[in-house]
């Protein structure tokens, strides 16, 4: 039963993966934990999913001219070596502190999206995205955290993208699938060789997972800029502070 549960679970997070092209294993964590499932195996076991999901999703946005493949290009490449230093460094800091960790930022970067942008600031950011310097530093750091805390990378880059580089939600989301599919490889191999990789958990995700951000692609284009980045940020609050309260109330019951 617990199977179809979580399959259900990747359903869902298969649309909002689709719809904002972030979100899949970062919001996966959390809703696998408070499903029974331990917190290693909960940080690493989505990813498996999230690379057929990222193509399947990228191809939509690609096809309908939303997706900046130089600036995915840039990121996937500072990413990667980020990618597996965070894996590897993940060993020492222990499964339910990245459980935790994982709430707090999306939370820190659900907040920072819903804040208005610095007037006068649209110039600043397209410099910055003619940067490759700047762009490879960021694809960096946020495959450092992408690998430690085992996920796809979209919540950061999805919100770097907008904020940073100024992209349209639209464009974000795209670009954010290509450098996801992309930085998932790494992560996932090295997670796979420090064994935190439950398969049946696994595929039963990614059942979900993959129609799901199918559809998510395609209601993204019904969305208009403004109301997605709003919609994006809300739910990451919101479910942060959903998950961060039911983590808090364990631990006192406890």
């Amino acid at each position: 039963m617990l199977y179809v549960e979580i399959a259900s679970v990747g359903l869902g997070i298969g649309v909002l993966f689709g719809v904002f092209g972030a979100g899949g294993s970062a919001f996966a964590t959390p809703v696998l934990v408070l499903l029974g499932v331990s917190g290693s195996v909960a940080v690493a076991s989505p990813l498996p999913a999230m690379l057929p999901a990222a193509i399947v999703g990228a191809h939509r946005y690609l096809r309908s001219g939303r997706l900046d493949t130089r600036v995915a290009t840039l990121a996937v490449a500072g990413g990667m070596p980020g990618t597996v230093l965070g894996a590897l460094a993940s060993v020492a800091v222990g499964g339910s502190r990245l459980v935790l960790a994982s709430g707090v930022m999306l939370l820190g970067v659900g907040v920072r999206v819903l804040l208005p942008d610095p007037g006068g600031g649209a110039d600043r950011r397209a410099a910055r995205r003619d940067s490759s310097g700047l762009v490879l530093g960021a694809g960096f750091a946020i495959g450092l955290l992408t690998g430690l805390l085992a996920n796809g990378g979209g919540f950061l880059l999805v919100p770097t993208f907008i904020m940073l580089f100024g992209m349209t939600s639209g464009e974000a989301a795209g670009t954010s699938m290509v450098a996801v599919g992309a930085l998932a490889v790494p992560t996932l191999a090295t997670h796979w060789a420090l064994g935190h990789i439950d398969w049946p958990v696994a595929l039963a995700f990614a059942i979900g997972v993959l129609p799901g951000s199918l559809a998510g692609a395609r209601v993204s284009q019904l969305l208009p800029a403004r109301s997605a980045r709003r919609a994006f940020g809300a739910l990451l609050v919101g479910f942060a502070l959903w998950f961060l309260a039911g983590q808090a109330l364990g631990a006192w019951v406890r």
